[in-house]
């Protein structure tokens, strides 16, 4: 008896969800714990080392101003644009003519190193992935570039070179490695292949690459041509920090302004509409309505599919049994319609016949007012006809004078 009731009421439950699949959908879905979505981070560790393993070895200052502009991808593509229309504008007139952009000062500054500028522009996704998780989890980036700089060390491509000044020093257990640049005003970039410069790898998937595809590495890590910068690479790593700064004299100098404080902001007007991955931080730019804004846009796109689809299911007798049924809905809908407007416009009541408040402003002189109004007509007429006769009269005697 009892396994009889249970069977019915599985069979029943069965029959609920067939009829009800939304239902049954929500059903499915497991909810996910306040405390886990509230921890869970938008980037991994795995995805850190991605990101940042073609840029980890490059010197601090470039690596804080790639840092810096990532989180502006559309303005990267612009500048990228306007330096390969512009190839031969460098030096002096390079910087008078970056006073005349809007881009942020960050970008401005990589317009004078265009291999780094263009290969952001060409790996754009990986640009806003960087930007996104710089700006979501800033100290944790800093942290992989250390971890991935170590592991070059371990395999012997971190040294000190006639291109770059590496130095280490420990703190808190851990070695802290900067590269700086021997020269302050030039940038030599390096070239290396981040599958192997780091040891073997050690997750499933590669890292990203900046440079096309077959490109053929060194052995190691090379480097490229100097680049004379001055004073527009102005970014500065806070390795202890956590985080970038700015170098105060720099930037004043290549953005000829007057700033004192060294601390970096990003700034939501450059970042032009793209939308952050990570909803804190998009909360925190005031950009959480726009994202929730997008998704319910989504969500009306998801609908509409289902409704199309649900179109597509049904039998041609079907659809014409509905198309009536909205038919029928919609003549009843203009007959009520009709109704309240015949109903706006009933015939005047007694008292608007009697003359209202705007009737009695008048007074008893308004039926005298109509009446000298018709024995004016009638005079008028009467004018006209007497007229009209004089006219035919004169017309006899033209015809008079006609006979004579």
């Amino acid at each position: 008896m009892k396994s009889m009731r249970l069977q019915s009421c599985m069979l029943a439950m069965a029959m609920l969800v067939a009829a009800s699949p939304g239902w049954a959908q929500q059903m499915s879905v497991s909810p996910v714990p306040a405390a886990t979505s509230a921890s869970a981070k938008t980037f991994s560790q795995q995805d850190l080392d991605q990101i940042l393993a073609p840029i980890a070895l490059y010197p601090d200052a470039l690596l804080a101003q790639i840092f810096m502009a990532s989180t502006y991808p559309l303005e990267i593509v612009e500048a990228a644009r306007w330096v390969k229309a512009n190839p031969n504008v460098k030096d002096k007139a390079l910087e008078d003519a970056m006073q005349k952009q809007t881009w942020d000062p960050s970008v401005k500054s990589l317009t004078t190193v265009p291999q780094v500028l263009g290969q952001m522009n060409d790996k754009l996704d990986w640009t806003q992935k960087l930007g996104d998780a710089f700006l979501a989890q800033q100290k944790e980036v800093m942290s992989t570039v250390q971890s991935l700089r170590d592991k070059a060390k371990a395999a012997g491509n971190l040294e000190s070179t006639g291109e770059q000044v590496v130095k280490s020093e420990e703190e808190g257990g851990e070695t802290i490695y900067t590269i700086e640049s021997p020269e302050s005003e030039v940038i030599y970039v390096p070239t290396y292949n981040p599958y192997v410069v780091y040891g073997v790898w050690w997750y499933p998937y590669p890292p990203y690459y900046l440079y096309p595809p077959h490109y053929v590495y060194p052995p190691h890590v090379a480097f490229a041509a100097g680049v004379i910068v001055g004073a527009a690479i102005w970014g500065h790593c806070n390795w202890h920090g956590g985080n970038v700064n700015v170098h105060v004299e720099h930037y004043n100098s290549f953005n000829r302004t007057h700033i004192n404080n060294p601390d970096w902001n990003h700034n939501v007007d450059h970042r032009k509409g793209v939308p952050y991955k990570d909803q804190k931080v998009a909360q925190q730019y005031n950009r959480g309505a726009n994202d929730q804004a997008a998704k319910s846009r989504e969500d009306f796109r998801g609908r509409a599919d289902a409704g199309r689809a649900e179109l597509q299911d049904m039998d041609r007798s079907e659809l014409q049994n509905r198309a009536a049924q909205a038919d029928r809905s919609q003549v009843q809908d203009r007959a009520q319609q009709a109704d309240r407007d015949r109903a706006s416009q009933r015939a005047p009541t007694a008292y608007d016949r009697g003359g209202g408040s705007d009737r009695a402003s008048s007074g008893g002189f308004s039926g005298a007012d109509s009446g000298a109004s018709a024995r004016a007509a009638s005079a008028r007429g009467s004018a006209s006809r007497g007229g009209g006769g004089m006219s035919r009269g004169g017309g006899g005697g033209r015809g008079g004078g006609g006979r004579r």
